[in-house]
Formats: C-alpha cells, structure tokens, sequence
C-alpha cells in the first residue's frame, strides 16, 4: 500500500508552490485546511510543524516543511513525473532552486518592507542587493528556456511561482524576460489545476468570514 500524502495548506499562503507541485506529481493526496491564527497553531499542528505555519507534507512517517524543500522532495519522492534532473546534471537545479528560496526571497521582502541596506553592507547579507537579485534572476531565466535547461522541473514550480507573484503584486521589477519566462508556464494543465483549486477554497474561506 502506498503511503499516505497529506498537505496542510491554507488557499492564501506559498501552500499554493506546493499545490502546483502536487499536481504536477500526479500522485494522490489529501488536504487539510488551515486557519493562520487557529489550527496551524494547535497543539496538534506545532507538533508536525514547530513554526506553525504552512505548507507542510507528511508522506507517510515523513514531515516536510519549507516550500523549496517540498518541491525538491515530491520530484525525489516520485521519480516517475520527471521532475528532476539526473543527480550529475542538477547544478543549475539545485542553484536556482535555493537562489529563489534564499536571495530572491530576502531581497523581495526587504523591499517591501522599506529596508535598504547600506551599500558598504551588502557584503554582510545574503542577497547583497536587490539590483543584483534582479540582474541574477534575468540570467537565470533567458540562458536556457527552463531553469535547469531545455526540461520543466520542480525549480521551475518555485521560481515561477515567485515570478508570478512578484509580476502580479509589483514586488518584482517587470522586466520582460520576466514575462516571458512565465508565459511559458502559465499554461500548464497542473498549474491551472493547482489554481482552481485554491481558488475555490480561498473564495469559501472569504465567504464564511462575510457569514
């Protein structure tokens, strides 16, 4: 018998980069709808995840937390969807995969939150600066026409799915390369999928908060 996948998610959350891997893996799952101030900080939840937050997976007697690292584990877990490279050729997998998870991530949220670091400290955070962010993620996205190369994986899920939040709520310059390289993953059938159901629950969410 197969191991049971449960995700814990909530419609409104980067638990939406996990749904779209789910699909993409194909394998079956089962949701649990969390609350922000309620169930994920239940007694029952902190003891899966201690932050209290989503996505998390549990497969089996597994416990993943982090979206980059779920992505990463559901294309090991299920070899089967494609949705890694071969070990010898995961360079440019695993760089931009954690580059988004880390960099992108950090110098997204400084600016939006106002915070500019002096320039003679860039050398003291992570991402450096968010103009060098910028420059590196236009490189990542026009040297070949997927992240890791000429096939989708699960880097693509993750980056793209910070693309496309950036491009839609203005956090990410809108540079055309930008654009460009989420066109050619907004179509995909998992992604829409992924989408529609999150929508659904995120607009029934919304509606019992109306009463």
């Amino acid at each position: 018998m197969a191991e049971e996948l449960v995700f814990y998610s909530n419609p409104m959350s980067r638990g939406r980069i996990a749904r779209w891997m789910l699909e993409e893996v194909g394998a079956p799952y089962r949701t649990e709808w969390l609350t922000f101030d309620g169930s994920m900080k239940s007694p029952e939840f902190l003891a899966i995840n201690p932050m209290g937050k989503v996505p998390t997976i549990r497969h089996g007697q597994t416990v993943v937390t982090e979206a980059a690292a779920i992505c990463a584990y559901l294309a090991d877990a299920f070899p089967q969807a494609g949705l890694a490279p071969p070990p010898e050729k995961r360079g440019d997998y695993y760089r931009w995969l954690f580059f988004a998870a880390g960099p992108l991530e950090m110098a997204v949220s400084l600016k939006a939150f106002g915070i500019e670091v002096p320039r003679k400290r860039e050398r003291s955070i992570g991402c450096g600066s968010y103009a060098a962010v910028m420059g590196a993620l236009s490189l990542a996205v026009t040297r070949c026409p997927y992240i890791a190369g000429d096939n989708f994986t699960a880097a693509d899920v993750y980056v793209g799915a910070h693309i496309s939040w950036g491009l839609q709520f203005g956090s990410l310059e809108p540079r055309p390369e930008f654009k460009a390289y989420w066109d050619r993953l907004k179509e995909r059938p998992a992604s829409k999928r992924a989408t529609a159901i999150d929508d659904e629950e995120m607009h029934r969410q919304l509606q019992a908060a109306k009463g």
